[in-house]
């Protein structure tokens, strides 16, 4: 991987995405700190599934004072982990554009814990209140779309669950709690995953 990052700082930042770009392919784990200084020029939409958060619902006494639905939270882990990725991206000026999030309370805390400027709560990104049992089809084409739209000089930035990322990109496989798949141009007029960063990995980037 060393070898990696040496060659990607010959190649600038077009020979980067090719780079990332096989070893996504390859199912290797791309280099985080090459993968970042790519991120700082920007370009890229970035697909996170929510952070770490119990299967079980809260109830009153456990629920967070502002979860008045009792929906499912983050646990320490989710909220540790939002806040020091929002902390990383503004340590390593990597510029965040739009933000989109799935409506439901645990995507909401992540994104407030990352403290992401003006997020956008889109239904088409949540669980339609059903504890992801209604995921359609329709939800997945719209994520799919919206993960194609690359920004200019900013990155977009998705939240959103597990089972939305699974029917719009079958392709990936699974996504751990908190994990970013980061989207970009495959060069040929059209996008591709160009690496994929955990959300504990985001502090140790330079």
């Amino acid at each position: 991987m060393n070898g990696s990052v040496g060659v990607v700082a010959t190649l600038g930042l077009a020979g980067t995405v090719a780079l990332l770009s096989t070893s996504v392919v390859r199912g290797q784990a791309a280099s985080g700190d090459a993968l970042a200084q790519s991120l700082r020029q920007g370009g890229y939409v970035l697909v996170m599934r929510h952070a770490s958060s119990p299967r079980e619902a809260p109830d009153k006494q456990t629920a967070n004072a502002d979860n008045v639905k009792l929906e499912r939270q983050l646990d320490e882990a989710g909220r540790s982990g939002s806040t020091a990725m929002g902390n990383a991206l503004r340590d390593l000026k990597i510029p965040v554009g739009e933000v989109l999030t799935s409506p439901t309370y645990r995507a909401l805390e992540t994104v407030r814990l990352a403290k992401f400027a003006n997020p956008r709560a889109y239904a088409e990104l949540g669980d339609g209140g059903q504890s992801m049992q209604s995921v359609n089809d329709a939800q997945g084409a719209w994520l799919r779309e919206r993960a194609m739209r690359l920004p200019k000089g900013t990155n977009t930035i998705i939240v959103t669950h597990m089972p939305n990322i699974t029917r719009a990109f079958p392709e990936w496989g699974a996504v751990a709690d908190g994990e970013v798949v980061v989207v970009g141009s495959d060069g040929k007029g059209g996008t591709r995953p160009v690496g994929r960063i955990k959300i504990e990995e985001w502090s140790r980037l330079r």
